[in-house]
């Protein structure tokens, strides 16, 4: 069974002044990230600004990012579509780059019945049978829900290993857990349901935090896993302001804001995506400066 370890980072894709991809950038985030804490970086996931991206600047990220990370972390490429023969196209590509693994999220705007959800990972994943697939449900983006029935159905499929859960719902979360086998890997897609999710068996956190706190979030993981709850809590207390605060207006612009200020030169977001205003400077300053990050 693959393991992706405890804390994916879903790393930003960083733009020079003119919006082009700035993969110099990416390459130094990409290392600095896999030394602090990272176990995997996902690559061109929603908050790599993907629906923003073509495939080519894509496939040229994940293998800039997999040349500078090799032997320090795996690399999982975002190869989601609303089109299955365009998934299964990207996906087959980045099997041809290298990568260790796939991130397909539900369909977005189609909103196919669950049967067609079925059809459409078991599509994807038979493609690339030697590929690990890392389901992505994330309804208030993509309008529709992977039921834990259907999940459980995935699950069977031996290279569709796990799934990023952004629902926030953890009724939907324990029901996975119950329906599926202990191997398969259930990953928060949000950084403040990791700790309550990790009670009900899941394995990590695919986080946005993590790009100025993974060494902090592999703590509290560890912490957790060794019994020591009160620990666990204390970070997770300590580390809640700064969740919050990176999803107060569309992820990724507040990460990005956050970064900038510490000095990364990642650049603003993609239209429509927009620049972040003086009030998210305001709630993001002191509480980076709390943790001692600037």
């Amino acid at each position: 069974m693959v393991d992706f370890g405890r804390v994916l980072t879903a790393m930003i894709t960083p733009f020079k002044e003119d919006g082009s991809v700035n993969y110099d950038v990416a390459a130094a985030l990409a290392a600095h990230l896999a030394d602090n804490g990272t176990d995997t970086i996902v690559v061109c996931g929603t908050t790599g600004e993907s629906p923003t991206l073509n495939w080519e600047e894509e496939y040229q990220l994940f293998s800039v990012v997999l040349q500078t990370v090799a032997g320090r972390a795996s690399v999982i490429a975002g190869c989601g579509s609303n089109s299955t023969k365009e998934a299964i196209a990207a996906t087959q590509k980045a099997v041809k780059i290298g990568v260790h693994g796939a991130l397909h999220v539900v369909p977005y705007y189609n909103k196919p019945p669950q049967a067609g959800l079925y059809q459409h990972f078991v599509a994807i994943a038979q493609s690339t049978p030697d590929l690990p697939v890392l389901l992505y449900n994330i309804p208030g983006r993509t309008g529709q829900n992977l039921q834990p029935e259907t999940v459980a159905r995935l699950a069977e499929i031996d290279n569709i290993v796990g799934i990023k859960e952004s629902t926030g719902n953890i009724d939907q979360a324990s029901e996975i857990r119950r329906l599926t086998p202990k191997e398969f890997q259930i990953y928060s897609g949000d950084d403040y349901m990791t700790l309550p999710l990790l009670a009900i068996g899941a394995k990590g956190v695919v986080s946005v935090a993590s790009h100025l706190v993974g060494n902090q979030l592999q703590k509290m993981i560890q912490a957790f896993d060794t019994g020591q709850t009160q620990v666990a809590r204390e970070i997770h207390l300590h580390l809640f302001p700064l969740f919050k605060a990176l999803f107060a207006t569309t992820n990724p612009i507040p990460v990005k804001k956050a970064l900038n200020l510490l000095g990364w030169e990642v650049g603003s977001t993609r239209p429509p995506l927009c620049e972040s205003d003086s009030q998210i400077s305001q709630k993001l300053e002191p509480i980076l400066k709390e943790l001692g990050l600037i």
